[in-house]
């Protein structure tokens, strides 16, 4: 089973790249979800949350805006809580990983805010990022209800910046130009790890035609 590694900055398309995945029959883990999933109501880390951040708990969950509050230009707040949640999110990966594979799967998404950041890329096969122009990306994320520029500029600070993801990933998923030009690189991505993994141990050949294939794909959305 091959797995491909999907990052991008705020604002970049990844969740409508994410989707795009499943909808083509693609497994994805979504690591922002499984985070959801751990704050919410008996969620598994809502308890060590609430003693390393009394209060922030409320009927059971925690409220993501109280620890937003707290944790917001925070360093040492910040570690604690990924100190506390990142374990968690890797053990879930791995869990999803197993299934994927228990199922024949030939293709899974690991779908990481901060793959690179984070280390995760070593984990995959290959990687992906979500792009598009640094206009693009304002417009969305300042419309989106409770952001200002500040908290913006605060979520770019930690995220390592777009040119770099670009130039790491193996492949640059362009989300500029709209949903059906996006889905028609991401087709093209699922069609040709399928078919490698239905074909098993790739030979030189194949892998010299794959690295030809990704910096010429990164070159026409650079």
């Amino acid at each position: 089973m091959i797995i491909l590694g999907l990052t991008g900055s705020i604002g970049m398309g990844k969740t409508t790249a994410a989707n795009a995945f499943r909808t083509l029959g693609v497994p994805v883990f979504d690591a922002d979800e499984e985070v959801h999933r751990l704050l919410a109501r008996q969620g598994a880390a809502v308890p060590e949350v609430e003693a390393a951040f009394p209060g922030v708990v409320k009927d059971g969950a925690v409220d993501r805006e109280s620890l937003g509050r707290r944790v917001f230009g925070d360093a040492d707040a910040l570690h604690i809580l990924e100190r506390i949640l990142h374990p968690k999110v890797r053990a879930s990966r791995a869990r999803f990983l197993r299934s994927a594979r228990s199922r024949g799967e030939r293709l899974a998404v690991l779908d990481i805010p901060l793959l690179f950041e984070t280390g995760g890329d070593a984990e995959c096969d290959v990687t992906c990022v979500v792009s598009a122009p640094a206009f693009v990306q304002s417009d969305r994320v300042l419309g989106r209800a409770g952001m200002t520029p500040a908290k913006f500029a605060g979520v770019l600070s930690r995220q390592m910046p777009d040119a770099e993801k670009r130039r790491r990933a193996d492949f640059v998923i362009p989300t500029g130009n709209g949903k059906r030009y996006s889905l028609q690189h991401i087709k093209g991505i699922v069609t040709m790890f399928r078919h490698r993994a239905e074909g098993g141990r790739t030979t030189l050949r194949d892998r010299h035609r794959q690295k030809n294939s990704r910096i010429r794909h990164k070159k026409n959305h650079a």
